[in-house]
């Protein structure tokens, strides 16, 4: 049983936040996508993830990486050939798409295909105006506290 969310109030009471309720609204409603071939996701450093890709039989020519705002599209086609006469295909070589949503200030560092795995390297790279950034405290002389006031000394009344 699927629960269905309504984020329309969310909408009313926030600015700039569209991108990620829309995430979640296609989260919700995605068909049950497939998972074959299979990946991992992996975190390599702090501003560093490496996903892999089993793509056993695809040459570099039958697969296709796209990078275009925040969506990383990895697809793949095997080229087409004759039945050799298998008495038995086990290794799979249908078409497939997987796609992710990348952060902000994550682009594709590079890709390689070796052994049959498919690597791509992902790096976050926030901009120097977004970092935080150290603020030093000043001293203001003249706001500094005042001396106690003088006192002028006087003799007793007696």
């Amino acid at each position: 049983m699927a629960t269905s969310y309504d984020y329309a109030p969310l909408y009313r009471s926030s600015v700039g936040f569209d991108r990620v309720f829309n995430l979640l609204e296609n989260a919700q409603r995605a068909p049950s996508i497939s998972d074959w071939p299979p990946y991992d996701i992996v975190k390599t450093g702090d501003n560093n993830y490496r996903i892999s890709i089993a793509v056993a039989g695809f040459a570099q020519d039958d697969l296709d990486i796209t990078f275009q705002s925040n969506l990383l599209t990895v697809s793949g086609k095997k080229q087409e050939t004759a039945n050799e006469g298998y008495l038995h295909r086990g290794i799979a070589g249908r078409p497939f798409e997987h796609r992710f949503e990348l952060a902000d200030h994550v682009r594709v560092n590079g890709a390689d295909l070796r052994n049959g795995l498919l690597s791509i390297d992902l790096v976050r790279e926030v901009p120097e105006a977004l970092k935080p950034r150290k603020i030093d405290i000043q001293t203001n002389p003249a706001r500094a506290e005042p001396a106690a006031p003088a006192q002028i000394e006087a003799q007793k009344a007696a």
